[in-house]
């Protein structure tokens, strides 16, 4: 039976974030009639129709998808993470899936990104 530090050593848990070499984009999803309490809970000020989400490698893949994706549709973005690589895009439902559908084109048709299916809920 083990005791006090070694104890507390054996019960911690640590998890290790790291990015594997390669291009894709891992979630392409749109909320169509996202309840009216998430955009709050987002920081976002007020609600805005659909949104789109995106989460893709490597993370600056992000800054590329929020311009495509702001000058395919009437779009508005709601989150940028250039160090994660996600982003948010909001509008009403056919201007987000066709900023998702322009984003997943440049990005995987034109530059070589793994690609994922398109999801909605």
């Amino acid at each position: 039976m083990l005791k006090g530090r070694e104890a507390l050593e054996e019960s911690k848990q640590r998890i290790i974030q790291e990015f594997v070499p390669g291009k894709q984009v891992t979630l392409a999803h749109v909320i169509a009639n996202p309840i009216k309490d998430l955009y709050p809970k987002l920081g976002m000020i007020q609600d805005q129709g659909a949104i789109g989400i995106l989460t893709i490698t490597p993370s600056e893949g992000a800054m590329i998808a929020a311009d495509v994706a702001s000058k395919a549709a009437n779009i508005s973005i709601g989150f940028v993470d250039r160090f994660n690589g996600s982003l948010v895009i909001l509008g009403d439902v056919s201007a987000v899936e066709a900023g998702i559908r322009d984003v997943m084109s440049m990005l995987c048709d034109k530059m070589g990104f793994a690609r994922t299916e398109i999801s909605r809920s």
